[in-house]
């Protein structure tokens, strides 16, 4: 698991510097590039001036790093209040811990450690009450293309919780979890079966498969897929699908078996979580990702309207697609999961991302030996200015898997970090901005 030694000292001594300076370019034409599972560089930009230069980051607060465990079970990590004791709790891989101090595990099924050089049977973990019993289970969704499963919580019983089936055959590189139908219950947002959807479940009928409700037409979507998402684009309140090359309207009435609206837009080479939110606070939501998950480049897409009130995006960078390697400015690759949380508390969303370490082991894709960190990219809007992003680093030893999850466990009001990926489990606990 070690990292190439002179590349992690090239690349430390940046990124521990406290004065990191990260170029923000705006404006940039369409990047073209491919979406598909193999590594790939973007390829190069149109030339654009820099609006704006980020300013550095002197301090990016204080984070507890808490190392739940060394081995790989997992690349994906949730919380919610397992046991009922008002305080979050984490689930990873196989296990969930206490909330508190994080330290008392319990199994929810057979743990089964990993090779970090390849895979594990768990990408993504997420939690809902399933069965309607008032007690958090736990969703598990496996390699890409492989059926999920939920797992039922004794309700305060020690031993293993019951498994049952959800969605058969989850695809794409990164599902996500939210409301997409309204009805009050999280939603699985994936591919499936070609398509572009997102599965529901009925929690009165616990022992049947997920129901998945396609928005796109068959268009050869599969297992890596890279880049979904979810939000309300065009602001109708009604939320919308995404993908790397566009995204779904939802109608009004949604019909089952009618595609949604499709509008096409090059948000991603291949992306990771794709985000929904207004990052310059004009009113209209802009779009948040990765420009390609396996090389380099971190992206926002201002909407704005053309003459005919059409919906169009504007590309912008925060950290370029192709970076010079030989430079000491901050670049991070393989930013293979993205989340969005206030974490300064000035009412703005700010960006949580990392390095995906190994994702295809020790010799794949870009700089699979550099520092394996874990930033929060500080919004800041300037009405005389292009929004800026500063950058803070939470860690340079851990990074992330393909999911990142940002939540408040204890409570003070500040989103705390938690990861499951090939280093291990861990927990990031604010202390202080």
């Amino acid at each position: 698991m070690g990292m190439h030694a002179t590349q992690a000292r090239r690349r430390s001594r940046p990124a521990r510097r406290a004065h990191i300076t990260a170029s923000i370019v705006a404006a940039l034409a369409s990047l073209p590039g491919f979406c598909g599972s193999a590594p790939a560089q973007a390829d190069k930009p149109a030339a654009s001036p820099p609006a704006v230069a980020a300013e550095t980051a002197a301090a990016g607060g204080i984070f507890q790093r808490l190392q739940l465990s060394d081995q790989f079970y997992s690349e994906g990590a949730y919380y919610a209040d397992f046991n009922k004791d008002g305080k979050p709790d984490v689930a990873a891989g196989p296990f969930w811990f206490e909330g508190g101090d994080f330290q008392k595990k319990h199994e929810v099924c057979p743990p089964k450690a990993f090779d970090p050089k390849g895979y594990s049977d768990k990408f993504f973990i997420f939690a809902g009450d399933f069965n309607g019993d008032g007690w958090p289970d736990i969703l598990h969704i496996g390699f890409p293309g492989r059926d999920s499963f939920w797992y039922e919580n004794p309700a305060g019983k020690e031993g293993h919780w019951k498994q049952r089936p959800a969605l058969k055959g989850v695809d794409g590189e990164s599902p996500l979890w939210g409301d997409v139908n309204g009805d009050g219950r999280p939603d699985l947002v994936c591919c499936h079966d070609g398509c572009l959807g997102y599965a529901t479940y009925d929690p009165a009928k616990p022992d049947e498969p997920w129901t998945f409700v396609a928005v796109s037409p068959k268009r050869g979507l599969g297992g890596f897929t890279h880049g979904t998402g979810f939000g309300d684009v065009n602001g109708d309140g009604r939320v919308d699908l995404l993908l790397s090359d566009g995204w779904y309207e939802q109608p009004a009435e949604a019909k089952p078996g009618t595609p949604w609206a499709y509008h096409p837009a090059k948000f991603a080479a291949a992306g990771a979580q794709i985000l929904v939110y207004d990052v310059d606070g004009d009113g209209l939501n802009d779009i948040i990702t990765s420009w390609h998950c396996h090389g380099y480049g971190l992206v926002w897409h201002r909407q704005t309207k053309n003459e005919k009130g059409e919906t169009v995006f504007q590309q912008n960078t925060i950290l370029s697609p192709n970076p010079d390697v030989k430079s000491d400015a901050l670049r991070i690759s393989q930013m293979h999961a993205l989340d969005l949380a206030d974490f300064n508390g000035d009412g703005i969303k700010d960006i949580l991302v990392g390095k995906r370490f190994w994702a295809h082991g020790p010799g794949g894709d870009s700089e699979p030996g550099a520092p394996a960190v874990i930033y929060w990219f500080e919004t800041r809007r300037d009405p005389s200015k292009a929004v800026q992003f500063v950058p803070h680093m939470i860690d340079d030893n851990s990074g992330v898997g393909t999911q990142v999850t940002a939540a408040d466990l204890n409570g003070d009001k500040v989103p705390d970090v938690i990861v499951g990926n090939k280093k291990g489990i861990f927990v990031f606990l604010s202390r202080g901005k």
